[in-house]
């Protein structure tokens, strides 16, 4: 898709941001990041400076990985393997914090690309180029699947098709994943998880992450239904999480399709705020899946349209107060390390 194409996230207002400031809580804690974009797009640049502005604003960040986002893909050549530029550029990016020059944190130190499943058996001369270009780092793919009758809680950029999950051209190309040891990464919102715990059975061997919790939606046709909504939501997490190969990132939830609206304050929420949001839904996950399938993420910059770096891990943190410390070190980094297979020596 065109990088000129409009999207429906957040605008980041720094000003607006600045407004509120809070002490980082257990600054020691070591945090792997999952979930991230860069891309340099008109009005919206985040790309490594950004990123390491927010890393290191106080939160032990060891490493973080890159998810997807339609950045620099190719110009030219054969549509299919367009999104491998993708790819190329953030192993550029991944080189150059490797390096050490820029800092501890190892970012990208995984990366998430796209590659059209729809292809099929095909797909794995795509697959193969993204593996080639991103050397070590290379992880898996995100096709997003996202879709509602409600369009208007799409994102332009990436409009599924409905039901896209269960096209068979679509699995054959989910199911050539796992035989390359890949992942797929999953955005979808929350009445599709019926359709993702389908797509997890069809080929075990692919390791799924549900992006998001799962999109749990409070905006157009799910605006004031949030209480009611929830119940459906949690029993639908319940069933996907009896699939062993799936696991959940938490977070990534006060984006506009949200519908907490924490954007539309005077000032941005401080993290008690958005650890009361999000803690049905962080709660509901943990206890389905155990914290050993379970990884919070940040889904910066699109997250920061409601909330900084220090609030949202804050928040994160204290989400997590009741937790072991084998716990802990589950949700905040092992579990990515584990699923992600990253290395950080």
């Amino acid at each position: 898709m065109s990088e000129a194409k409009a999207d429906i996230h957040l605008p980041v207002r720094p000003d607006w941001l600045a407004l509120h400031s809070e002490p980082v809580l257990e600054p020691e804690l070591a945090i792997i990041d999952p979930h991230h974009h860069l891309w340099d797009r008109p009005g919206a640049r985040y790309l490594l400076p950004e990123l390491l502005e927010d890393t290191s604003a106080g939160h032990r960040i060891l490493a973080t990985v890159f998810i997807q986002c339609q950045a620099m893909y190719r110009r030219t050549g054969p549509e299919a393997l367009r999104p491998v530029g993708e790819t190329e550029f953030i192993n550029g990016i991944a080189a150059m914090a490797a390096s050490g020059t820029y800092g501890p944190t190892l970012a990208c130190a995984g990366i998430v690309g796209h590659a059209d499943l729809r292809l099929g058996d095909a797909v794995e001369e795509v697959l193969l180029a993204h593996i080639r270009a991103g050397g070590d780092r290379f992880r898996g793919i995100r096709h997003i699947t996202a879709w509602d009758a409600d369009l208007s809680l799409l994102n332009p950029r990436s409009v599924a098709l409905p039901r896209l999950m269960e096209d068979r051209a679509f699995r054959a190309g989910f199911a050539r994943l796992g035989r390359l040891g890949l992942s797929f990464d999953a955005w979808i919102l929350h009445p599709q998880i019926g359709e993702l715990a389908a797509l997890a059975d069809s080929a075990p061997e692919t390791q799924v992450i549900l992006d998001h919790a799962g999109g749990p939606v409070g905006r157009g046709a799910y605006a004031g239904r949030r209480e009611a909504i929830f119940p459906t939501w949690a029993a639908s997490i319940r069933e996907l999480a009896k699939r062993d190969n799936v696991v959940v990132k938490l977070g990534g939830m006060t984006m506009r399709v949200n519908g907490f609206g924490f954007e539309q304050r005077p000032a941005p929420p401080n993290s008690e705020e958005v650890a009361a949001a999000w803690r049905p839904y962080v709660e509901t996950c943990i206890e389905a899946f155990g914290a050993d399938r379970c990884m919070f993420e940040s889904n910066f910059p699109v997250d920061k349209g409601s909330q900084s770096y220090v609030v949202m891990w804050n928040a994160c943190k204290r989400l997590a107060r009741g937790a072991s410390d084998d716990e802990k070190a589950a949700l905040f980094r092992e579990t990515a390390r584990r699923v992600y297979r990253l290395q950080l020596t």
